[in-house]
């Protein structure tokens, strides 16, 4: 498969590359170097239609195979995925800019997903009330949607998607994907895969393009549901716009994580998963690490940890140099890394202390990729925007705090609750925090609490707008809808006479 190499990355449709005759393109950056890679078709009307309309036959397709049909090729596309996941690490590191360790672990966390996708039966299946009242038995149905949208973000273009179109595929629907223009090639690599694990045109399409192409899926009155991620500002429009046509919506938003490190935790683990969940994918991360509020005494001895860990990273190409990886790659575009370097400048104008300076960081051989170094902040004032707003890159703040209920009112007062986590060796104290924090992941001694498939992601507040969470149960409610039926089948022997009054069980 060697999507990466055309010169446009344009749609699929039907089964097949279908190109773009809209004339408007973006550039694909690879983030190590600067240059333009290749560019990205962006949708014209006539290319939405046709993803659409292609979508609406291969539901009607699909909707109609067999349960164990579907669950054929849910467990031949696990396999295929399974077998050369390495060309789709490869695929997203050289788009994306990510160390392709960091590529392939996304990737086995999207697995996990169409591994709970494949076991979908039983997951939307009806239940039935026999003799619910004399002679009547009440039962549902779990069906299909329909045609389902989804736009995924730039920072996790395989693992996104994958929250969600297993799930949407195996309970019957048909998926309209929109990837981000800028690593668009991972969604054509796995609509291939889909295609050779037998799933008919149609019921996997992906759409190239921009804001159109967003807005054209949310006002489409064939496209029933969309599932997003992505910012605040932007889940919140999706949220406002599909809900008012009618549509059921997951809409996840931005985040600004807190780790709340008690003065009894072990600061060496704190120290390790501090670098890791702050700087892992270059911060690129709505569940990264952003703020370790430290409860004192421990600020000081713990920055000094952390500086000792920054030293050691290794920061480059993500794709490695003769088979060694750095620790961390370049941010996804140019544009992208002046905006994190300027909430450092905003940090620094509020009195926030530069302990380690990531701006204006040079690769060897990379002197025009988009690298940001790891950046650590002391004494940030929680009135700075550098606090407030989420940066989605290497930048790591301390906030020294009193207490304990310092800690937890200022992660409280916060606009997002999406992730959070506490550090210590008090059950009591975790205990507590896990009952009180208003957060909807939450860590004890683990930075970054992405739930397992089986269970739900999503966070509360500004961090999540809609219907219901991704994945697990709450990803086969939401691409489900239930019918309630109500039946009597007469007993030739008897007969219910005229009753003009509302039914009542008996």
């Amino acid at each position: 498969m060697s999507i990466i190499d055309t010169r446009t990355v344009s749609h699929w449709i039907d089964g097949e590359v279908r190109p773009s005759f809209s004339g408007r393109t973006a550039p694909i950056y690879n983030p190590a170097t600067g240059a333009v890679q290749a560019h990205v078709a962006l949708a014209d009307q006539d290319d939405i239609d046709a993803a659409i309309s292609s979508a609406r036959r291969g539901f009607e397709v699909w909707s109609r195979y067999s349960i164990a049909k579907r669950q054929t090729v849910l467990f031949a596309f696990r396999e295929l995925l399974n077998a050369r996941k390495g060309e789709l690490a490869d695929i997203i590191t050289a788009e994306h800019g990510k160390v392709r360790s960091d590529a392939m672990g996304e990737i086995l966390r999207g697995q996990e997903v169409v591994e709970l996708a494949t076991g979908f039966p039983h997951l939307i299946k009806g239940a039935f009330s026999e003799n619910a009242s004399t002679g009547i038995d009440v039962y549902s149905l779990k069906q299909p949607l329909g045609v389902v949208g989804i736009i995924s973000p730039f920072n996790f273009p395989a693992m996104v998607p994958m929250w969600f179109f297993p799930i949407a595929i195996a309970a019957g629907n048909s998926v309209v994907l929109k990837p981000s223009e800028k690593d668009p090639s991972a969604a054509l690599w796995l609509a291939q895969l889909w295609k050779e694990a037998g799933l008919p045109d149609g019921v996997f399409t992906v759409l190239q393009g921009d804001k159109l192409a967003v807005d054209e899926l949310l006002n489409s009155p064939v496209v029933q549901s969309i599932s997003f991620v992505g910012s605040t500002p932007i889940a919140q429009y999706i949220y406002e716009t599909a809900s008012r046509n009618g549509k059921r919506v997951q809409a996840l938003g931005g985040a600004k994580n807190h780790m709340l490190v008690l003065p009894d935790a072990d600061l060496d683990l704190v120290a390790d998963q501090a670098i890791n969940a702050g700087y892992g994918a270059a911060g690129e991360r709505c569940m990264a690490i952003s703020v370790v509020l430290a409860v004192e005494p421990v600020a000081d001895a713990l920055i000094e940890k952390i500086v000792a860990r920054i030293k050691t990273l290794k920061i480059g190409n993500g794709a490695g140099v003769e088979g060694v990886e750095p620790d961390m790659g370049p941010l996804i575009t140019d544009v992208h890394r002046d905006k994190v370097s300027s909430y450092v400048d905003i940090a620094e104008a509020d009195g926030a202390t530069v302990v380690v300076d990531g701006r204006g960081l040079s690769v060897d051989g990379h002197e025009d990729g988009f690298f940001f170094g790891p950046t650590l902040l002391d004494h940030v004032p929680t009135t700075s925007r550098a606090y407030t707003e989420e940066i989605f890159g290497p930048v790591l703040s301390v906030i020294r705090v009193g207490s304990f209920q310092e800690g937890l009112e200022l992660i409280n007062s916060g606009e997002f609750g999406n992730g959070t986590a506490i550090f210590t060796n008090d059950g009591g104290a975790a205990r507590r925090f896990q009952n009180e924090v208003e957060v909807g992941m939450i860590g004890i001694n683990v930075p970054i609490p992405v739930p397992v498939a089986y269970h739900s992601f999503g966070g509360w507040k500004a961090s999540l707008f809609g219907d219901s969470k991704a994945y697990g149960v709450h990803g086969f409610d939401f691409f489900t809808r239930e019918k309630a039926i109500t039946s009597r089948w007469l007993d030739p022997a008897t007969h219910g006479g005229i009753n003009l009054g509302f039914p009542q069980n008996d």
